[in-house]
């Protein structure tokens, strides 16, 4: 019976760490982001679709932040300020957004499976729903020679 008990809390407790896993991983995608369109725009100006959707990958960043208090968590800063690599052109820069939303809507895709917390199965799929519908299309406008005509938004 012991071996029993001792077994599910093992289990549970190995389970919430993938739920904090799942969570820094949604949060670090989100961070990279935002640093790296915040970065093109200091190397390009205030430029769409980056200015739309740097502000909506904050949107992004503040919808995950409660869930670090909800699993008593601090939440880390983001590593990716000022270490992003600036792009030879905006057209780069808006195929680098192509593949960097590409990338986002498949790490969620693998998060899904860390988590049985429903509040945050929702954030996320808001998240990918929004990376998939609005952020790829806008840059991949961006990446054929027109700009991001959509709001970027969240």
């Amino acid at each position: 019976m012991k071996w029993l008990i001792l077994t599910s809390l093992l289990s549970l407790n190995a389970f919430a760490a993938n739920n904090e896993k799942a969570l820094l991983m949604a949060l670090d995608d989100e961070y990279k982001a935002r640093a790296t369109y915040l970065q093109v725009m200091q190397d390009f100006g205030e430029v769409r679709p980056f200015v739309n959707i740097a502000r909506s990958e904050q949107r992004h960043i503040d919808a995950l932040k409660p869930f670090f208090q909800k699993y008593g968590l601090d939440i880390p800063e983001n590593p990716y300020v000022g270490n992003i690599a600036s792009y030879n052109s905006l057209k780069e820069a808006c195929q680098a957004g192509v593949d960097a939303e590409v990338a986002n809507v498949a790490l969620y895709d693998q998060i899904y499976a860390l988590t049985d917390d429903q509040d945050l199965i929702a954030v996320f799929n808001r998240l990918q729903g929004a990376s998939d519908n609005k952020h790829l299309p806008a840059f991949k406008r961006c990446a054929s020679g027109g700009r991001g005509r959509g709001r970027g938004s969240f």
